[in-house]
């Protein structure tokens, strides 16, 4: 079995600098934060409030041209309460591979409407939607 990766530094799938508005409930508090990347595999979400490494929580991810949030089990896998950026590095959890290549769809076309379709391509080494 493969190492896993955690860390900025150590991702296994490409990032691309992608802000959307994430909702989560910690206790009995909501909060309203926004990601600052995201890849097929997780995103980062900047908070002055980070949970703890190895928790939990369901998050409503409010993509742009989608009626409905999409909502997705996510697991906290590293944080930095401090310094110019606080937040967590948030690993995707699918319950299911339909579940996985729904969401890894909305990812693509985030990332082409960002960066174009060669770029992004060129970043996942294989044709869109393929």
């Amino acid at each position: 079995m493969p190492e896993q990766k955690t860390g900025p530094d150590q991702r296994q799938q490409v990032r691309v600098p992608i802000e959307l508005k994430v909702d989560y409930k910690k206790l009995n508090s909501f909060f309203a934060d926004y990601t600052k990347n995201i890849s097929k595999g997780g995103t980062f979400i900047k908070t002055k409030k980070p949970l703890a490494i190895g928790t939990r929580f369901l998050f409503k991810l409010t993509v742009p041209h989608r009626e409905a949030p999409f909502e997705l089990l996510g697991e906290v896998v590293w944080s930095k309460g401090d310094g110019d950026e606080p937040g967590m590095g948030i690993r995707f959890i699918y319950n299911s591979d339909a579940q996985r290549a729904d969401f890894e769809g909305v990812v693509e076309k985030l990332m082409a409407d960002s960066l174009g379709p060669e770029l992004t391509e060129k970043l996942l080494k294989k044709p869109l939607g393929s």
